[in-house]
This record gives structure tokens, C-alpha cells and sequence, in this order.
């Protein structure tokens, strides 16, 4: 095996697994601009990963080619709904927002396995049948060299969620609505001041969160785990905090981190056949992400300031 096919294990595989972690991470970037601290972000992954392959097992057989994408849909919805009672919590009745981001982790856990449990008899559901294909992109799977590393052998939602990453860049820096939520995120006096309701801005920001986390959720289920269980989350959630810290708040820095994380995963899947890695006992690759992500937080990223307002409740007229 040369170089370049083992460039065409792998890359396709940190692209897959990069895509949760981006969804998830441009929702913690969005909550985290609008000054609203969201460590509930791997709860709400376990929202959208229920919420997804339950809908995939009931709906299969009506909804055809159609069911993974109208399931990824159906949990975006109900992360959002969820992520309001955080926005309620930490916003109306200003509670410490870390203390509600693990609440809402805690709940998530909690409530999905009970129902689970409920519905299925058991503490994992079946085996989902209609998933996300993969694919060869149209036209630039055949560009030479690169084209069958990136294009090839992957998800399109894999593709869209880096298409996303330079939307939500251009949302938030090159439109009035960006300028509103960094504004309320950096000074929201100033902000309200000028006629911006900041109450508003900081709901749609954690709504925004619930979405994306829940879309992250439930790729992870469908293209990775296929069932969901309580391990089915284990850890992505934080991966993706990490990923909106170490890309410094930024949506492109966020999808960049999101890469690097999805090829550390990538290698503790696909390691253990690549003659690199086969030597190596295969619990260091399982902890290798974790590693990663520790070193990577501390070690490389530098000043990270977040958001001067990230996690102070606003009270109107009060400095």
C-alpha cells in the first residue's frame, strides 16, 4: 500500500468524521458570539442522534431514499426546541450558564436512554437500514491527484457541512444580522443602546446552537454509529467545544479544528490497517482524538479570548 492510497483511506474518513464535529462547533460559535456560554452542546448531539435514528427506524419504509435526510431535518428541530431550555434558563431568568449547559447534558443522557428503554424493551435501539450512501462527487471526483482523496468515497452531508462553515463566516461578518449577534456578544449595552434587542439576538444564537448541534447529532448516528445507544455520543459534543475554542470563535477556524479532530478520529478507526499505525496497540489510537484535543488546547492555539460579554447574563439598564 503507497502513500497515496493510504492518503485515500484516510482523508475521506476525517472528512465523515469531521462533519459532526463542524456542524456542532459553527452552533457553539453562533451561541458563544451572542455571549451565551453553551456547554450543553454534547446533550444536544444526543438529541439529534435519538431523535434521528428513531425516526429512521419508523419511517423507513414510507419515506424510502428520502429517510436519512428528512430524519437529519426532523432532529434539527428537536435539538432546537431542547436548546430553549437553556435559552430560557440562562437568558430570562439569568442562571449560570455552565451549570445549565451540564443540566442539559445530564438530561439529554438521561431522558433518551429512558426512552429508549421505553420503546425498544432494551438500552440500544435496532440497526437503521436506510443511510446516508456514499458517494462520488460529480465532476471533481475526477479532477487528477486530488480529486479521489477529497471527492471520493464520502457523504454529501459531509460536504455540506464545510459549505456551511463559509456561510456561517459570511453570515457573521459581512451581514447586519452577523454585526448584531457580535455586537450583543462583545458590548450589549452598546448594543441595546442602538435598538438591538439583545434578549432576541441571544435566543437565536442558542436556538442556532440546538439546531447545528442536532444536525451534528444525528450525522454522527447515521453515517458513523447507525443505532443509538449510550455511547453513541461519547465525547463529540466537548470534541466540537473544543474545536469552536481552538478555532478561536471563528466560524473557518471551527471547521479547520473540526478536520484536525475528525483526523485524529479518523486514524483510531482506520489505523489499525494502515501499515503506519498496525503496530501500535489499538487503545492508543481510541484515546488518540482525546490526546489530541488536550494538546491541542493547550499547547498550540495561543491567546484565545472569547467574546467579552461569553457568559454574563445581560440585565437592561445595568452596567
Amino acid at each position: 500500500m503507497d502513500f497515496y492510497q493510504i492518503l485515500q483511506i484516510i482523508v475521506p474518513a476525517m472528512i465523515a468524521l469531521a462533519a459532526p464535529l463542524i456542524f456542532t462547533a459553527l452552533g457553539g460559535v453562533f451561541s458563544e458570539r451572542t455571549g451565551v456560554v453553551n456547554i450543553g452542546l454534547e446533550g444536544l448531539m444526543v438529541i439529534g442522534a435519538f431523535v434521528s435514528i428513531v425516526f429512521d427506524l419508523t419511517f423507513a419504509d414510507q419515506l424510502g431514499s428520502w429517510t436519512p435526510w428528512i430524519s437529519v431535518i426532523v432532529a434539527m428541530v428537536a435539538a432546537m426546541i431542547f436548546s430553549l431550555l437553556h435559552a430560557v434558563a440562562t437568558i430570562t431568568f439569568r442562571a449560570d450558564q455552565t451549570v445549565s449547559g451540564v443540566a442539559i447534558n445530564l438530561l439529554a443522557v438521561g431522558l433518551t436512554l429512558f426512552l429508549v428503554k421505553l420503546i425498544y424493551g432494551k438500552g440500544q435501539t435496532d440497526v437503521i437500514q436506510a443511510t446516508f450512501n456514499k458517494v462520488d462527487i460529480p465532476v471533481l471526483s475526477d479532477i487528477p491527484v486530488i480529486g479521489k482523496i477529497f471527492f471520493s468515497d464520502g457523504y454529501y452531508v459531509s460536504y455540506i457541512a464545510i459549505l456551511l462553515a463559509v456561510a456561517v463566516w459570511y453570515i457573521i461578518y459581512k451581514t447586519p444580522v452577523g454585526l448584531r449577534i457580535r455586537a450583543v456578544g462583545e458590548h450589549p449595552m452598546a448594543a441595546d443602546t442602538m435598538g438591538v434587542s439583545v434578549f432576541k439576538i441571544r435566543y437565536l444564537g442558542v436556538m442556532l446552537s440546538g439546531a447545528l448541534g442536532g444536525i451534528g447529532g444525528a450525522v454522527h448516528a447515521l453515517t458513523v454509529t447507525n443505532d443509538f445507544s449510550h455511547s453513541t455520543i461519547n465525547g463529540q459534543g466537548f470534541m466540537a467545544l473544543a474545536a469552536m475554542i481552538f478555532g478561536k470563535w471563528h466560524p473557518l477556524g471551527a471547521m479547520g479544528a473540526g478536520l484536525f479532530f475528525g483526523l485524529a478520529q479518523s486514524l483510531s478507526v482506520v489505523g489499525a490497517s494502515l501499515p503506519f499505525f498496525k503496530d501500535i496497540p489499538p487503545v492508543y489510537l481510541l484515546i488518540a482524538p482525546y490526546v489530541l484535543t488536550i494538546i491541542a488546547l493547550t499547547g498550540f492555539i495561543g491567546r484565545a479570548d472569547a467574546p467579552k460579554a461569553s457568559g454574563q447574563p445581560y440585565i437592561k439598564g445595568k452596567r
